[in-house]
């Protein structure tokens, strides 16, 4: 009976000698460099928040991170970029509101937002400012829309997102009484 035991030693021994590497390989990631992928131009607010982080992630893990802007399509593109990655942990893709939420309830999405993506941590809240020119007669925001509504053909605004556009789109049509 001792013999047999050994045996069983030998062999528990050996099976856990031949997953070592595998134990080892599983403990060793990140193995060569991390990819974030942002969905919008550089220097914007998103690739600014993805530079600081993948900074911190460079540190913490000795390996580097490479930050990818994939602008277009309201982020479509990068975010589209993203689901089509290998699913190994290498690459990360910043999101917003728009292109996590209402991206995929406006748009045709070649994928499925809430099934392709599992969130990791919110990374930052950020508010929405209105600025004007300086000299504006307005200054506040309800004497700001007493004027566009009586000057709607003389104002104008600039926006980068599906959000800020469904906002201003909301507040260009005329209310009636």
């Amino acid at each position: 009976m001792s013999i047999c035991l050994r045996r069983r030693e030998f062999i528990a021994a050996l099976g856990g000698a031949a997953a070592w590497p595998l134990i080892a390989r599983a403990q060793a990631y990140p193995t060569h460099p991390i990819t974030i992928i942002v969905p919008f131009p550089a220097g914007g607010a998103a690739d600014v928040i993805a530079r600081l982080v993948a900074e911190r992630m460079r540190e913490r893990m000795d390996q580097p991170v490479v930050i990818e802007n994939v602008g277009g399509a309201d982020g479509n593109i990068g975010v589209g970029r993203a689901v089509r990655a290998r699913p190994d942990g290498y690459t990360r893709c910043v999101g917003t509101m728009g292109t996590h939420v209402q991206n995929g309830a406006f748009y045709s999405l070649p994928y499925d937002v809430l099934h392709a993506f599992v969130p990791i941590a919110p990374l930052s809240t950020i508010p929405v400012v209105l600025f004007a020119r300086k000299g504006i007669q307005e200054n506040n925001l309800h004497d700001l829309i007493a004027w566009l509504k009586a000057h709607a053909d003389r104002a104008s605004v600039g926006t980068n997102s599906l959000s800020l556009r469904l906002i201003a789109s909301s507040r260009s049509k005329p209310e009636h009484d």
